[in-house]
């Protein structure tokens, strides 16, 4: 009986040791989880009061936002109420001198009862020009306040978009004409027994005929260009006839005469069309289309003529000038070169009479006496004619000058240059467009240089001819050296 209970007591033992093992385990489970639970809780606590604390913070930014607004707000309230004060102050003072104008001028009117039309008329003047006299200056000085760049620089836009509208084609010096012939047998004819046929020939155009080895060709040589033409037409029927004698020279000579005429003539009023000029005279147009056969250092005169006209009638569009009155004095400019190898002198002054002469209206009779400068310009289309006649001229294949006339032009600018007291060196660059003028430092001051540059530019204008302008550039210059050893 002792050993069965001495069993059981063991036995039991065991159960409540096991029990009690089974309780702690499931103690520190119970714990764990409700560690685990604490903590995520905790977390989730931590993470809504992070976006709680960023949501106040962005609410914070916006009000301190709108504050600022409010403020700026505020700020401009104040200054637009400032600036309302101070014109409501300038009203008042406006009123205040309309009042007191207003009374002077009661008293004035009052006086003026007393006075004739001459006295009243006087006093009128004499007020508007002490009121006005303030709003004269300060225009004039914002005139004279203009940029000088921006005007040049609107300048040369206008000229630069003038220009590429404007395409011409190079010129060529012409000077002689080549006849071709049939045979070799046709010089001989030309020629005729002992030279009669040739002098006569020559006698009746006023051309000189240079017959050569050349095979089947004849030159025909003049400074004249529509002696040369007529000679040109006189000698190509002659030679398509075939009979050559003195009788069938004069009446081929009178022909291309009559020819020549006929091709003058539809050459302006190619000219006049292509224009749209109209109400020329007749005579002038005569006058316009010899300018066909004449060239000046290779440009056709003719054509030139149209260039100018054309540049003339672009520039007026564009700074609101009648186009039709620029065109026509740009058209007519140098009809004088068709006129002065008979009459003698300047081509401006004979064809400006001429114009006058013949109906011409002022404005065009000065821009054609003026555009060479001899005359002074009187109006804005006389400008224009220069300007335009300066363009055609100076662009790029336009005039053609012979390589002894541009070197003899280049020596003469350096020696200018070289010949005024101080002058060490001059070159000229650029192709004659600058000449760069070295002075003796020691001899010639800073002031005086100035002076130096002056006079070579003086000079230049009136010893030189030469195309479009020509920078001078003196420098004075010292230079010190010294060698440590």
């Amino acid at each position: 009986m002792r050993h069965f209970r001495r069993l059981a007591q063991e036995k039991a033992g065991t159960i409540l040791e096991l029990a009690r093992r089974e309780a702690a385990v499931s103690a520190q489970e119970l714990r764990a989880t409700a560690e685990e639970e604490l903590a995520r809780t905790r977390s989730e606590h931590a993470r809504e009061f992070d976006r709680r604390e960023v949501e106040i913070e962005a609410k914070l930014r916006e009000i301190r936002s709108h504050e600022e607004s409010l403020a700026l707000l505020d700020f401009q309230l104040d200054a637009r109420q400032e600036r309302l004060a101070r014109e409501a102050a300038a009203i008042k003072q406006g009123r205040d001198a309309v009042r007191e104008k207003s009374l002077s001028l009661r008293k004035r009117l009052e006086g003026v009862a007393n006075l004739d039309a001459e006295e009243i008329r006087q006093a009128l003047r004499d007020e508007v020009l002490l009121e006005c006299q303030e709003e004269l200056r300060a225009l004039r000085k914002d005139v004279l306040d203009q940029s000088e760049a921006e005007v040049k620089h609107e300048a040369q836009k206008l000229l630069v978009t003038s220009m590429q509208r404007l395409a011409a084609r190079p010129n060529h010096d012409i000077t002689t004409t080549i006849v071709n012939l049939p045979s070799e047998e046709m010089k001989g004819r030309i020629i005729g027994r002992e030279g009669r046929n040739i002098k006569s020939f020559e006698a009746s155009t006023g051309v000189t005929l240079l017959i050569d080895e050349t095979p089947q060709t004849v030159l025909v040589s003049s400074f004249d260009p529509v002696r040369r033409e007529v000679a040109r037409l006189a000698l190509e029927a002659l030679v398509t006839d075939g009979r050559i004698h003195p009788a069938s020279i004069e009446e081929s000579v009178v022909k291309a005469k009559s020819e020549v005429d006929q091709n003058v003539l539809a050459a302006a009023h190619d000219a006049v069309d292509r224009l749209k000029i109209t109400g020329i005279h007749p005579e002038i147009l005569q006058i316009l289309g010899r300018l066909r056969f004449r060239f000046s250092m290779s440009q056709n005169v003719l054509d030139h003529s149209i260039e100018v006209a054309e540049f003339c009638g672009m520039l007026a569009s564009e700074i609101g000038l009648d186009p039709n009155v620029a065109k026509r004095a740009g058209l007519l400019h140098d009809m004088g070169k068709a006129i002065s190898a008979e009459n003698g002198g300047s081509h401006a002054l004979i064809g400006a009479e001429f114009a006058r002469r013949l109906g011409e209206t002022p404005i065009v009779v000065n821009a054609i006496a003026s555009h060479h400068e001899e005359v002074k310009p009187e109006t804005l289309y006389a400008g224009l004619v220069i300007l335009a006649d300066a363009i055609s001229a100076m662009r790029p294949g336009a005039r053609a000058e012979s390589i002894a006339a541009y070197v003899e032009r280049l020596q003469k600018l350096e020696g200018i240059a070289s010949s005024v007291a101080g002058v060490h060196q001059a070159f000229a660059i650029q192709a004659g467009r600058e000449v760069r003028v070295i002075v003796q430092p020691e001899i010639v001051s800073d002031d005086q240089a100035r002076e130096v540059s002056r006079l070579i530019r003086k000079r230049v204008e009136a010893e030189l001819q030469f195309p479009g302008s020509i920078k001078i550039i003196v420098i004075r210059e010292q230079r010190f050296t010294e060698i440590a050893t």
